[in-house]
């Protein structure tokens, strides 16, 4: 899940609510996966990270600022995904296969990201063909 501050500045009154419903932060993840080729600059990729409680379903809640590249990466790559059912198909089964065979979650990072890295190359491709745009939702 994603959750879309306007900032972090004033991110304290923001997390304070989510360790009031349960959430946990988990500490060592503060930034996302820097894509190969990323000529920016690297906060762009800064998140929170929080763990839900532990009588609901395991999620990851990662919370990132509006408009930066980490926030845009996942609406883009959920878009294609939604317009290219057979890309989607192939990342469910990339999923699974991760799933069924790879239970160190220190490692399905390494396997993963390069996989969505992938997949972000046609997708950006895609949105400059389609003219895509965040939807009013999604701001």
């Amino acid at each position: 899940m994603q959750l879309t501050v306007a900032d972090f500045d004033r991110f304290e009154p923001i997390q304070a609510a989510l360790e009031s419903l349960g959430y946990t932060t988990v500490p060592g993840i503060q930034r996302d996966h820097q894509p190969p080729g990323w000529a920016g600059p690297s906060e762009q990729w800064e998140k929170r990270f929080f763990r839900p409680p532990a009588d609901q379903r395991p999620t990851n809640l990662h919370v990132r600022a509006a408009g930066r590249a980490n926030q845009l990466y996942p609406l883009l790559f959920r878009d294609y995904l939604r317009a290219r059912p057979r890309s989607a198909a192939a990342y469910a089964e990339l999923k699974r296969r991760l799933a069924d065979n790879l239970r160190d979650l220190d490692t399905y990072p390494d396997v993963k990201d390069p996989a969505c890295d992938l997949i972000m190359v046609a997708a950006e491709d895609w949105a400059v063909a389609t003219g895509w745009q965040l939807g009013p939702s999604d701001a």
